[in-house]
């Protein structure tokens, strides 16, 4: 393994955490020996263009500073490749670090770790989600959650989380369940009215919402949450239960395990870790051991 690292930055993550985790943690790196290159693109395409040449040239690890989006950005790059991933998380829902049990807003003991993993050896391979020709580590969501994305997507005021409260209330006020066709594992088609189905590599999305609480990223097999055709009251009654996970218990919500999900209903735009695939239907497939893991 080459001695120089990559440190792929995202400087706005976290309202402006990733500009400041940066440093202790390229410091942490170069106490341990290595030497540091750091990664930031001027947008999201440059970024990931400047990443995939340095996985071209040989880097010995990519350390990711920021949160979902950018480790999203990076499994671009880095999916099938012998590189590992370290994740210095210090956005603002940092779901792919706390399913793996990483660091959050630690970014010099986050860099310390990602040194001593490297220094020992302690890789642990996880599957990824793969739909739309993108990679994904955490969940695929589709249905009410995504509505709401797209609503507050289209918002431009007011700023921050309170929007997307705002398109949570405006998605409540107009909400029906939707028609969906799913397949799993290329069985009979399962057709349903739901309020929304998450296909998870991992447990959490959204920022601590354990839609899909018992996936486990190494098992080669999606967790596929599905929320029934639940009326409003009942929705507001289940939904807060997500964040422990206790949603799971509720009779109108069913999981099932597959490798490849499809699904197919209209008027609905899939999301994976948090960014838009595009408008159902998607397939998406369970890639084992794609990612080496820095632990």
């Amino acid at each position: 393994m080459t001695s120089e690292i990559t440190l792929f930055v995202n400087p706005t993550a976290g309202r402006g955490r990733g500009a400041h985790a940066a440093q202790p943690a390229a410091s942490a790196l170069r106490a341990a020996g290595f030497s540091v290159r750091t990664v930031v693109g001027t947008d999201a395409a440059d970024a990931l263009a400047r990443l995939r040449a340095a996985v071209r040239e040989g880097t010995g690890a990519v350390i990711a500073v920021g949160g979902d989006g950018l480790v999203s950005l990076a499994l671009q790059a880095l999916a099938g490749t012998a590189v590992p991933l370290g994740v210095v998380a210090v956005g603002t829902g940092n779901d792919f670090a706390c399913s793996l049990g990483l660091p959050v807003r630690e970014p010099a003991r986050a860099g310390r770790l990602a040194a001593e993993a490297l220094k020992e050896g302690r890789i642990r391979e996880i599957d990824l989600g793969r739909a739309a020709d993108t990679w994904y580590g955490t969940v695929l969501c589709s249905g009410f959650d995504s509505r709401v994305n797209d609503r507050g997507n289209r918002m431009r005021l007011p700023l921050g989380r309170f929007k997307y409260d705002l398109a949570i209330l405006a998605e409540l006020a107009s909400f029906r369940p939707f028609p969906y066709r799913i397949t799993l594992d290329g069985g009979p088609v399962i057709e349903t009215e739901a309020t929304l189905v998450a296909v998870g590599n991992s447990s959490s999305y959204g920022g601590g919402m354990r839609i899909c609480a018992d996936a486990v990223p190494d098992d080669g097999l999606f967790d596929v949450t599905v929320v029934g055709d639940c009326g409003r009251g009942t929705l507001l009654k289940v939904f807060p239960q997500v964040y422990k996970g206790t949603h799971l218990g509720h009779p109108k919500v069913t999981v099932h395990r597959a490798s490849k999900v499809t699904l197919e209903a209209a008027g609905i735009t899939a999301y994976a870790d948090g960014e838009p695939l595009g408008p159902l239907p998607v397939t998406a497939e369970c890639v084992p051991a794609a990612l080496r893991l820095l632990t």
